[in-house]
């Protein structure tokens, strides 16, 4: 079959441009020719519509009156108006991909179930009922998920997101990566869905230390008697990087009795030995950001932001070397995951690859759907407060407890060996890429 796989960006390091490069891999694998849509292609091919890229500014005027305050349109039909006029331009815009390529099935990330781009949903389910062409959708997250999209402006606005995100229709099958979602989707809408995980190559992926990427720690400025911790994800609120910059002041607090020791990598901890938080991924809320760069300060707390010289692969950019996300796995000595949210945990899966330690705060679905398979975390626990800045903190007891547990990964080279490689093996069996070509499989059927 000829599959279309369409977001609002893809061929980036976000968690639904990697995930879609799974699915693509994996569907590739059986047989199927596989396309890209988007509004933007990062590093990959895809054909590209503008009007979805996820910075469209029309977009972000919908976004702000539909679910702010109604401020550009006189009345909630002028708003209503705006975004069919936009989804009828985007409509014909699919429907001339799927007539190219010869499209059999089309799968949307998030397009129905996110609630961000009111247009894109429109538009799709248009070109789906001119074109009759089948869909399965791969929802990542649901709107009802978010804050941000909890109080439509209008009643138009309501009607719209219980139409068709996600929309109930005899073309269009549901994928999700949770059970809550799964659960939710029935309650919510009386959709039945098809539970797939997140995944990786865990046999395609060997991440080490190589010629290209061998100079990234000292580019950085990072000394081998550093300890670096990594946050891969993306900035923004629902990632909890509050928590790993706690994290890092509490064990910071331990140096006197940790100096002269030597790390599991050789390396004695010094005077001068610094404990680093390197933050990879890109900036979407600046606000956040900015909290986030105040309380390092208050704290002491070194942060380093290296996601301009990160990308979906290695490249080149102004006559400069770019890594991989995964050139930066290969350089840390612990990940920090201390999401709040997750709809799954693409990072989680980076870090078992990487054979690292990994602090974890217990977001829901680590709980439902990943703690049953007793991967050894440094545990953050599953319950927070929130402080007068507006940012997460947890109970100083399991911050000391994980700070120690840290330290041992850092200066036990034994128990950090034993304990990463017992979660790559369960990691390996149970989220790979032959475990999701399989569910795919049963799913994408003639």
């Amino acid at each position: 079959m000829n599959i279309l796989l369409a977001h609002f960006r893809v061929g980036e390091t976000d968690g639904v441009s990697l995930e879609m490069d799974k699915w693509k891999w994996a569907l590739e694998a059986m047989g199927h020719h596989v396309f890209y849509l988007a509004g933007s292609a990062g590093s990959c091919e895809a054909d590209l519509i503008p009007a979805l890229h996820y910075l469209e500014p029309f977009n972000d005027k919908i976004i702000s009156n539909a679910y702010v305050e109604q401020t550009d349109y006189d009345s909630d039909e002028a708003l209503i108006d705006a975004i069919e006029e936009r989804a009828d331009t985007i409509s014909e815009s699919i429907i001339d991909v799927i007539r190219k390529r010869n499209i059999d099935v089309i799968v949307p990330n998030n397009i129905w179930s996110l609630g961000y781009h009111l247009p894109a949903a429109m538009g799709l389910m248009s070109a789906v009922k001119v074109t009759q062409t089948k869909v399965i959708c791969h929802h990542h997250d649901f709107h009802w998920e978010r804050v941000k999209y909890s109080n439509p402006t209008s009643s138009g606005i309501s009607e719209l997101l219980d139409s068709i995100f996600p929309p109930n229709h005899p073309l269009v099958k549901h994928c999700v990566i949770n059970r809550i979602a799964q659960k939710e989707l029935k309650e919510r809408r009386n959709i039945d869905a098809v539970v797939v995980p997140n995944v990786f190559d865990f046999h395609g992926s060997d991440w080490k230390i190589d010629e290209y990427n061998q100079d990234l720690r000292s580019r950085f400025g990072i000394q081998p008697h550093d300890v670096m911790f990594l946050q891969a994800t993306r900035i923004v609120a629902r990632k909890g990087i509050e928590l790993a910059i706690d994290l890092l002041d509490k064990i910071e607090q331990q140096r006197e009795i940790l100096q002269g020791r030597e790390l599991y990598n050789g390396a004695k901890f010094t005077a001068e030995s610094r404990l680093i938080l390197v933050l990879a991924g890109m900036c979407e809320e600046e606000s956040y950001l900015d909290l986030l760069k105040n309380k390092a300060q208050q704290k002491g707390v070194e942060l380093l932001f290296i996601n301009d010289w990160v990308g979906h692969s290695r490249s080149q950019k102004e006559g400069a070397k770019v890594y991989s996300l995964w050139d930066v796995y290969c350089h840390a000595d612990i990940i920090t995951y201390p999401s709040l949210l997750e709809g799954w945990g693409n990072q989680f899966l980076e870090g078992l690859i990487a054979k690292l330690p990994m602090v974890v705060y217990r977001y829901p679905v680590y709980d439902l759907d990943i703690a049953d398979y007793k991967f050894d975390i440094i545990d953050l626990g599953n319950t927070h407060k929130i402080d007068s800045q507006g940012l997460a903190y947890i109970d100083a007891d399991m911050l000391n407890s994980a700070a120690n547990e840290t330290i041992t990964y850092l200066f036990d080279n034994e128990t950090r060996n034993t304990r990463t490689q017992n979660n790559y093996l369960i990691g390996e069996k149970k989220f790979s890429y032959p475990a999701l070509k399989l569910l795919l499989g049963n799913i994408f059927t003639e």
